[in-house]
């Protein structure tokens, strides 16, 4: 089952509090989106505002224009991340967090904090496990 499966009723499909924990939940599906590497960091950059398709590419240094593209739809597709086409000669289109995708904030700066403090340790651990 997944959060758009239509064969279950949107009554037991809509809830207020998931627990990921359960296979059946279908808040897992959102914890599989927001838990990626890209999406994080588009849900970061974001943070600071609008930002154009060629903005938010070059602020994630290192992701290609396809998977940032399907991050974003992605992203778009669970609510977290308004598109907007703006009708200009060359046409354009922003991306925002939408007040779903504000409130994911908080917990994924909390995480980028976490691995910018403590990769030293996790790569000088991963280089001794490597040579044993």
């Amino acid at each position: 089952m997944t959060l758009s499966d239509s064969r279950v009723p949107i009554r037991e499909r809509v809830k207020t509090r998931g627990d990921v924990y359960s296979a059946d939940c279908p808040c897992r599906d959102l914890l599989d989106v927001v838990a990626t590497k890209w999406a994080a960091l588009a849900i970061g950059a974001l943070a600071d505002g609008t930002l154009r398709f060629g903005e938010l590419q070059r602020r994630l240094q290192g992701v290609s224009p396809k998977v940032l593209t399907a991050t974003l739809r992605r992203l778009e597709d669970f609510g977290l991340v308004h598109r907007e086409v703006i009708p200009a000669v060359p046409l354009h289109v922003e991306y925002s967090l939408t007040d779903v995708g504000r409130s994911a904030v908080e917990p994924v700066f909390a995480l980028r904090e976490w691995a910018e403090s403590r990769y030293a340790f996790a790569l000088a651990h991963a280089e001794r496990a490597r040579d044993a």
